[in-house]
């Protein structure tokens, strides 16, 4: 069994670390900030298939935990000298595009204007992917469940869009 935290035989407790820190503490702030409007979801219309609210505190962590594992292999690439800054900066830029979604949706409710923002965000989760894969097919492996979760989230955003605002 591969051992997904060393990139050829090298294996770096710190950059770890930091690697999922900088999502995972960035999603926990973001919920933090969003905590006193999570309940909009709630009181939404949503379509049938649209999961509890309950699920979303349990299924984020484990992708933020994910997507930093990911990046860490990518930065450890990048230490041996791996041309990795394409990718790396699109990972930063969907992480960007990812914490902002929930201001824009449970904060403000503008939910045509979060799904045209998931879309893009999808996008840059679709090039982050195909960079990774290319330098490291792990890496690009563990965001798989995010690139699933996002696209499932887009459809939902786009059925709750339709039933709240059209």
């Amino acid at each position: 069994m591969k051992n997904i935290f060393k990139v050829n035989g090298k294996f770096n407790l710190m950059d770890l670390l930091v690697s999922v820190a900088i999502p995972l503490g960035g999603g926990l702030l973001v919920g933090y900030l969003n905590k006193g409007s999570m309940g909009t979801y709630n009181s939404l219309e949503k379509p049938f298939f649209s999961p509890p609210s309950i699920v979303f505190p349990i299924v984020w962590p484990i992708l933020y935990i994910l997507m930093g594992i990911a990046a860490y292999r990518i930065r450890m690439l990048g230490k041996e000298g791996k041309n990795v800054a394409s990718g790396l900066f699109t990972y930063y830029i969907q992480l960007l595009l990812n914490f902002l979604w929930p201001f824009i949706f449970f904060t403000f409710r503008l939910y045509g204007i979060s799904f045209i923002e998931l879309a893009i965000l999808l996008i840059f989760i679709i090039i982050t992917f195909i960079h990774f894969i290319m330098k490291d097919k792990v890496s690009g492996l563990l965001l798989v469940p995010y690139l699933v979760w996002t696209t499932y989230a887009g459809v939902l955003n786009f059925f709750i869009w339709l039933l709240n605002e059209a």
